[in-house]
């Protein structure tokens, strides 16, 4: 929890009725918060505002002329940054959805008690510091960079960077010392072709930067015998840009490896808990598992659909001191909004409408575990609120009831969504998005996991032909290149699906190329993408279409819902209205 020097901290109350207007100053300055100011319009609240910073902003908002909703809107306007707090005398949904939308921390109904104006007060005052301790990490962050431009011509890699014209720009003292090897000085200002061969293993991916504007990931190059030496390169290129977005170039890094590749292997494991793969991504993966399971905070697991985001969790759960207490996972997608409230908090019998008997949520079943909530990119503004208040108090209040709940959860979170832009468009809120960002574990796509594919491939042989009863025992080298070509948009679950099919369909000990679907054999294409909706969905029947959908997809609803163009929820409902069973889609 962010501490908050409550001596300096300065709070506004903005009410048309005087009474409650020195009612709650006397409350937050006796809690020992202040300076604690006064103003009784909307006129004279922006009056202070523009004199001063605030901390928090309490606000009214029925009030003589303008409202606290205009206030709202002109401070976030503004871009007054501080949290502001809506209390009201006439609650209903739209009130709080608009003050939501609006980006009302919380708001309060009269007549408000003493407890719930200083909690209230409490939890916002500590996301306003988390936000801006937050802010003074990437001003320290840019103040890093600078140092790190200030060290970038001795570092041991070899660095180069390249204009859009194949014009070298800059370069260390490494990649001088390197060239000067070979022969070749004074490179500054001139053209990669006119440098001669030293630099020709690194131009294909310089130029597929300078083509497509997107980064190579890092592989590992040979030098060619015409060079002359022996050497082993581990090699990315990425796109050189300026904050605004303008592309200036490529910057390529190299860094010989030759005397580190013994030594690294035997440091390089092939899986953690269910988690397969050798690959340096997933070796990073495994680390940042072992170090933050063992620690109880809040952690936020970015990756494509189909990566093993639910794997990551099962892990972080096992390496945890929680191990032996429930992980209970909660995909937020797959619940119908108007009942996720009640799935995740309970309810009291008679709360609403269905309600026949008390229910306890799926965080009071947590207690003491794990709680694990996927795809937490979609769920409402309502619902971001009260998930922020459980975040910070760890007490909830189930649907029905007044008296708070107590727990102690450790939270996991998972999206295959940017969170970010989601923050930047109004869509996520931003104080719940660093209370769960606090740790965050980013999950390589399929194809960035160099050389996992095969071992991949070769687990999923022996769990199915186990399970289907078979002697399936390899794959054939052309069968195996054909997976390999493959873009793998579904990543490892399309993977799983693939090699279930193609072990369904094998009739002797080896999987062939006419054991895998037809598109993979066909074409090195990858599976379509989002942009390529409108060529899919041709077929006049949406039964038909979203059948059809999940199996290209090979059952992936967060996929087929991106190549429909529609919420992932909403195609929950369309698979309940057809009674379409997508899990047990697999294209034949």
């Amino acid at each position: 929890m962010v501490d908050i020097e409550k001596d300096n901290t300065a709070i506004l109350v903005v009410d048309d009725e005087e009474s409650l207007r020195l009612t709650f100053q006397m409350f937050l300055s006796r809690e020992g918060y202040g300076p604690v100011e006064v103003a009784s319009t909307y006129d004279e609240a922006l009056a202070l505002i523009d004199k001063r910073d605030f901390d928090l902003v309490v606000s009214d908002i029925v009030m003589d002329g303008a409202s606290g909703i205009d206030l709202l809107r002109t401070i976030k306007e503004k871009r007054v940054e501080c949290p502001v707090v809506m209390v009201t005398g006439y609650p209903n949904i739209n009130t709080a959805a608009e003050a939501v939308r609006l980006g009302a921390f919380d708001y309060l109904a009269k007549p408000v008690k003493k407890e719930d104006l200083l909690r209230t007060a409490r939890m916002a005052l500590q996301q306003y510091a988390l936000r801006n301790t937050n802010k003074a990490l990437a001003l320290e962050k840019e103040r890093y960079q600078k140092y790190l431009e200030a060290v970038f011509r001795s570092v041991g890699e070899l660095i180069l960077t390249v204009d859009p014209q194949r014009r070298i720009i800059e370069f260390n003292d490494n990649t001088a010392t390197w060239l000067a090897g070979f022969g070749v000085e004074n490179i500054s200002g001139k053209f990669l072709e006119d440098i001669g061969t030293c630099l020709e293993i690194f131009i294909p991916d310089i130029d597929s930067v300078l083509a497509n504007q997107r980064g190579v990931p890092e592989h590992r190059i040979e030098l060619p015998p015409e060079s002359g030496q022996a050497g082993i390169f581990r090699v990315s290129a990425l796109p050189l840009t300026s904050d605004d977005g303008i592309f200036l170039g490529v910057v390529l890094v190299a860094r010989d490896v030759s005397r580190l590749e013994a030594l690294e292997k035997k440091g390089m494991r092939n899986r953690l808990h269910r988690l397969i793969g050798s690959s340096r991504p997933m070796q990073t993966v495994y680390t940042l598992i072992e170090n933050v399971g063992k620690v109880d905070t809040t952690i936020l697991i970015n990756g494509e659909s189909g990566t093993g985001k639910e794997l990551v969790v099962e892990a972080l759960h096992a390496e945890s001191p929680r191990r032996d207490m429930p992980l209970v996972k909660v995909d937020c997608t797959a619940i119908p909004e108007n009942l996720l409230e009640s799935e995740l908090f309970g309810h009291k019998k008679g709360a609403f409408t269905g309600a026949d008997r008390d229910r306890e949520g799926r965080i009071l079943s947590a207690d003491g575990g794990t709680l694990f909530l996927d795809e937490i990119g979609d769920i409402s503004s309502l619902m971001q609120l009260r998930l922020l208040r459980f975040l910070q108090e760890r007490t909830f209040y189930p649907v029905g009831r007044d008296r708070s709940i107590t727990v102690d959860v450790r939270v996991v979170a998972a999206t295959n969504a940017d969170l970010r832009q989601k923050v930047q468009s109004g869509e996520f809120r931003e104080d719940l998005y660093y209370r769960l960002k606090v740790v965050d574990i980013n999950l390589p796509p399929l194809r960035d996991r160099e050389g996992d594919l095969d071992m991949l491939v070769q687990m999923f042989i022996a769990k199915f032909s186990t399970r289907l009863r078979k002697e399936v025992t390899g794959i054939s080298d052309q069968a195996l290149r054909v997976l390999r070509d493959h873009d793998w948009p579904g990543n490892v679950r399309e993977l799983e699906h693939v090699m279930e099919r193609a072990c369904v369909l094998c009739d002797n000990t080896t999987i062939t190329s006419e054991h895998l679907p037809m598109e993979l054999r066909e074409s090195d294409r990858p599976m379509p993408q989002v942009h390529h909706a409108e060529k899919l969905l041709e077929e006049e029947d949406e039964e038909v279409r979203i059948i059809n959908t999940l199996n290209r997809t090979f059952g992936n609803k967060a996929q087929a819902a991106r190549l429909l163009g529609i919420d992932r929820s909403t195609l929950y409902r369309k698979l309940k209205l057809y009674g379409i069973d997508a899990d047990g889609i697999v294209e034949s």
